[in-house]
């Protein structure tokens, strides 16, 4: 009984001291071995590995490709016409001793600090440097310039163990207040055309009602010229047919001419004559006449 009481603490802790011994690397990692804070193995290898318990800790670093956005910054080309510029970085750990050394127990956190303070810098050099305008960046030019961009910092960030994989600039625009100082220039410019459009507009529309109007007189005018020559030339054979029949009979043209006169004098309404009875004016109407 007393044995069994002393081989189970011991098996306990053995088991213990292996299982602490013991660390898997996997294949998307590397890490390292320390102790008391010097670096004592680098393991890279996906697979098991070991280390002194207690004495001895693990460190693990990710060996992908790994992101980082950019702060968004402002950029002075050289046509002094500023920008607002959003980029990102694709990185990896290629040296994990020198990262160890540069970064220190800061890890992911202090590399991407520092590697973001590189990419600002190489921005703002390389799109403020000579020749480079705001339309250059806007152009089919970006892409050169990013990849300027990428192998400056790309050289900057070898101290600190880290490859610089890929740069983009996100966006490139104006910032706020010069943007908003576009659009109104903008809206300004465009209502400046409309309203030249509709001066224009006013224009042809005066024009055209006012070849419309004399049209109207025009057409007017020749169709009262015409009126008046058929009128004259009615009244002309008018006269002729009544000197005519004047002519042939004037007895019946004196009495034909007197019934016009009576249906124009004798219509109906409020209208007054006086006259005396022997007035030539009745002489058709008296019985002694009419019975001729």
């Amino acid at each position: 009984m007393k044995k069994t009481t002393y081989i189970l603490p011991v098996l306990v802790i053995a088991v213990v001291g292996v299982l602490s011994s013991v660390f898997v690397v996997d294949e998307r990692e590397k890490a390292l071995v320390l102790q008391f804070g010097q670096i004592k193995a680098v393991k890279e290898q996906p697979g098991l590995s070991f280390k002194i318990p207690l004495i001895q800790e693990v460190v693990k670093y990710d060996d992908r490709i790994l992101s980082l956005d950019t702060d968004t910054i402002e950029v002075t080309p050289s046509d002094d016409r500023r920008l607002v510029v959003d980029a990102f970085a694709r990185y990896r750990i290629s040296d994990v001793v020198q990262f160890r050394q540069a970064v220190g127990v800061g890890g992911i956190r202090v590399a991407e600090d520092r590697l973001q303070s590189i990419l600002n810098a190489q921005i703002r050099e390389v799109l403020g440097a000579d020749q480079v305008t705001s339309d250059t960046i806007l152009s089919e030019n970006r892409r050169g310039l990013m990849t300027r961009i990428r192998d400056q910092a790309r050289a900057s960030a070898r101290s600190l163990g880290v490859e610089v994989v890929d740069v983009r600039l996100k966006q490139t625009n104006l910032p706020r207040q010069n943007l908003d100082a576009t659009f109104a220039r903008m809206k300004a410019e465009r209502e400046r055309e409309a309203a030249d459009e509709i001066a224009r507009g006013n224009e042809a529309a005066q024009r055209v009602r006012a070849l419309a109007d004399r049209t109207v007189v025009e057409t007017l005018s020749e169709a009262e010229r015409e009126a008046q020559v058929t009128r004259g030339e009615a009244d002309a054979k008018r006269n002729a047919v009544f000197a005519e029949a004047f002519g042939v009979d004037p007895e019946f043209f004196a009495f034909y001419r007197s019934l016009q006169a009576y249906e124009t004098a004798l219509k109906g309404g409020n209208s007054s004559m006086v006259m005396t009875p022997d007035s030539e004016f009745f002489d058709y109407l008296k019985n002694d006449r009419a019975a001729e």
